[in-house]
Order: structure tokens, then C-alpha cells, then sequence
């Protein structure tokens, strides 16, 4: 596997770490042009490979999965500190 990424569904605005990744390394695989990490994120966490804004779905799975809490911008980790699940997900 090449890259320290996953990009799961090619609408995502996410993709999945496979490594941790350093404040600014670039985050690269199959799918995912390059956005630099604006912080460290953690293995199997979410990376904003996008700015999303505040209100604005969280995809992953090619699904909203929720919505931002605040704007997260591009190269950032996205976990419970700036998205929540969708009331509505099951």
C-alpha cells in the first residue's frame, strides 16, 4: 500500500490515516491529490482533505457521517473536537 492515507469513496471530504502523520507532512494515496497536515493526526483517524465549513457535511463511506461543529480547514484532523455525528445516523 503506497501513501499514508485512505481515501475510501471519491466524493469523501475525508480520508483515513493509516499512519500517523506529522504536522506538516503531506498527506498522500490513490485518490488524494496532497494536502499538507495542518496538525498531528493520529493512525486511523480522519484527515479534511478540503476546507469544510461550519454546518457542512463530514463524508466518509461516500455518507454524511456528521457536520461540522466549527470550520475545519484543509490538512486538518477531523475527530469529536470539531465534528458531531448526525442525530438522524443510526
Amino acid at each position: 500500500m503506497a501513501g499514508n492515507a485512505i481515501l475510501i469513496d471519491v466524493v469523501d471530504n475525508v480520508a483515513v490515516t493509516v499512519v500517523p502523520v506529522a504536522a506538516g507532512e503531506v498527506v498522500v494515496g490513490a485518490g488524494i491529490d496532497g494536502v499538507t497536515a495542518c496538525e498531528a493526526i493520529p493512525r486511523h483517524h480522519k484527515v479534511a482533505l478540503v476546507a469544510i465549513a461550519a454546518g457542512a457535511p463530514v463524508v466518509k463511506y461516500g455518507e454524511a457521517i456528521g457536520r461540522a461543529t466549527v470550520a475545519i480547514g484543509a490538512g486538518a484532523w477531523v475527530h469529536t473536537h470539531n465534528m458531531a455525528v448526525d442525530k438522524e445516523a443510526g
